[in-house]
């Protein structure tokens, strides 16, 4: 199966419209090597922010889960747009996922998981990755979870 239909059968919105909420590119290419921007959980339709919080106060680690999912789904839709097709990804090479925390909560990677799962999901042995999962006392708009991502991709 196709990494394109892989992402659409996991439900994942490759037309989605993403916010850019400043002056960068949303990707940044060099050779076969993808940058990706941090991305965050958008509301269906374009809506803005899905997931506002921080967890370990008002948000527990399972609708963490689902944003930092959202945030992965946000970052195959900005490869899509940007490379024409998701098959074009030779490998995920990295993540980073930042997590609004209050303090004293120290599960980010079970977070951040929610991401991690969903790019194995979509692209198997090829969606393994490094990974780094920090806690922050605040993200942009008030997001919950934000992630990176760096993919390896055809020439």
């Amino acid at each position: 199966m196709s990494y394109e239909q892989a992402a659409r059968d996991a439900g994942v919105d490759l037309d989605m419209t993403l916010l850019r909420a400043g002056n960068f590119d949303p990707v940044a290419q060099v050779h076969d090597v993808l940058f990706v921007s941090g991305s965050i959980a958008l509301a269906p339709g374009g809506g803005g922010i899905d997931y506002v919080g921080r967890l370990g106060g008002d948000m527990d680690i399972e609708t963490g889960q689902a944003s930092a999912r959202g945030a992965a789904e946000a970052i195959l839709a900005s490869v899509h747009q940007h490379l024409g097709s998701l098959d074009d990804v030779l490998r995920v090479v990295r993540l980073t996922g930042y997590v609004a925390s209050d303090p004293g909560f120290n599960a980010q990677p079970k977070v951040i998981n929610g991401a991690s799962d969903l790019m194995i999901e979509v692209f198997g042995d090829a969606g393994r990755h490094a990974r780094s999962a920090i806690g922050v006392a605040e993200l942009p708009l008030g997001a919950s979870v934000e992630v990176e991502a760096i993919f390896q991709v055809k020439p």
